[in-house]
């Protein structure tokens, strides 16, 4: 069978594409296009990523659903987008309602733009991912769920964890194995600099992320019950006030590239400049991938808690996948993505295909593929993955503010401006928070 996966590089291939999707009548679950058809009797499904690697996973479950169901078998039509692109197009799509393709991924700090209103041009998608819900991290649904209604299927859990340098950390004589608490991340930090002259661990200023982990685990959150913005809430504050202090005892320090996950940060912790990368379990990825001569050499182990917090992990990051409400094959569509995204056979080719950490926690029982010595990742790392997930997994909290419609602005403005202030030009962080509390209620009307 045939199938296709085009890069949009080109805005003439996009232009047609975009042509193509909009010839139906569009605009809503009621007003359905004409469902396509192949000679074969497949059924092609559109999909728009801005992920190469996703679309990897994506054709070989594909190929296993033909396999398994030749009489339902889709044809599936992947078309790749850089990352703004896509969402800026996908935006336009929803606002007039033509346009839309059958899938289609959408970045976590992107879904709300898509769920607001009484009728979100998405598919609810709460049937299919039922069979598969007491497997299935519940935090990663709610995530890009609304009310009653599930309208993105995760692809991964993202939980925060620790990659120690443990060669680095040998040599300067500190033993990772004894951190538990942010404080006993903050006092190995402050040893080791001291020792070497070199950063522990990293403050990002153009990604807001490890932050919220600190605000869940202290029992905060960046809006009220209202909706409202609340960055200036007092919990909020004392997150950013314990942060600012390990940047002060030269426990975390600024990266080149403003955060772990770019290109010349990659360079700066390959050349040992840090030991401690406090970023969600995909970041597997980054190290196998741009960091070959450090494996044997780090360690993955629980992300740092606050005392007595039940909130051990938060997810961090993610990409959750929907399905056009007004798709003419918006059912098959829909079965298909579970049984990619949900599934036991998709969650293990997250972890081999990608070095995610699988959504559906029966994989990680699963010790013939967790502790698979061929397997790439368990190559690498000193440690197990699935034994830090494991350890950890009745402590993955809620952030209920990643669900806001209006955290991209809170993202926008903490990654252009206030993460900077704070990390870099010494700002406190009480004045930087209540700055951008102002800023903010002013760009979302909240006055």
């Amino acid at each position: 069978m045939s199938r296709t996966r085009t890069t949009a590089s080109a805005v003439t291939g996009a232009m047609v594409l975009a042509a193509c999707l909009a010839c139906g009548t569009g605009g809503g679950a009621d007003s359905p296009r004409d469902a396509p058809s192949n000679s074969d009797g497949s059924t092609p499904v559109e999909m728009w990523i801005f992920g190469e690697l996703h679309g990897v996973l994506y054709e070989q479950m594909a190929d296993r659903w033909n396999e398994l169901n030749p009489d339902r078998a889709i044809d599936l039509r992947l078309t790749v987008y850089p990352y703004q692109d896509m969402h800026n197009k996908l935006q336009l799509a929803a606002n007039s309602g033509t346009g839309m393709p059958d899938l289609v991924d959408i970045e976590v700090t992107k879904f709300a733009n898509f769920v607001r209103g009484d009728t979100p041009p998405l598919m609810d998608l709460s049937a299919v991912a039922e069979p598969y819900r007491d497997d299935v991290v519940e935090a990663r649904l709610d995530l890009y769920s609304r009310g009653d209604a599930v309208y993105g299927l995760p692809t991964h859990v993202g939980a925060f964890v620790t990659f120690y340098n443990t060669e680095l950390l040998d040599e300067a004589g500190v033993d990772y194995t004894t951190i538990a608490t942010w404080d006993d991340f903050a006092a190995a930090g402050a040893e080791y600099s001291a020792a070497t002259g070199r950063a522990f661990g990293t403050a990002n200023t153009d990604v807001f992320f490890v932050e919220p982990l600190v605000i869940a685990q202290n029992g905060g959150e960046l809006f009220a019950e209202d909706g409202t913005v609340q960055v200036d809430d007092p919990v909020v504050v004392e997150s950013f006030e314990m942060m600012q202090a390990m940047v002060d005892a030269g426990a975390i320090s600024p990266i080149p590239g403003s955060s772990p996950d770019d290109e010349e940060a990659y360079g700066a912790i390959a050349r040992g400049d840090y030991a401690a990368i406090v970023y969600p379990a995909w970041y597997t990825s980054r190290f196998v991938d741009y960091m070959p001569d450090l494996a044997g050499k780090i360690a993955i182990a629980p992300a740092p808690v606050v005392p007595g917090s039940d909130t051990l992990t938060i997810g961090g990051g993610g990409t959750g996948t929907a399905v056009a409400a007004d798709s003419p094959v918006r059912d098959l569509a829909a079965e298909w993505l579970a049984f990619a995204k949900l599934s036991p056979e998709a969650n293990v080719a997250v972890w081999e295909v990608l070095g995610f950490d699988p959504v559906n926690m029966a994989v990680w029982e699963d010790e013939e593929v967790t502790r698979n010595p061929e397997n790439q990742f368990n190559q690498y790392f000193t440690t197990n993955l699935f034994d830090v997930l494991n350890e950890v997994k009745d402590g993955i909290g809620h952030f209920e503010s990643f669900a806001s419609p209006d955290l991209p602005a809170v993202n926008s403005r903490f990654g252009t401006v206030t993460l900077t202030e704070i990390y870099e030009s010494g700002v406190p962080a009480r004045e930087a928070l209540e700055q951008a509390q102002r800023e903010l209620k002013n760009e979302l009307r909240q006055d």
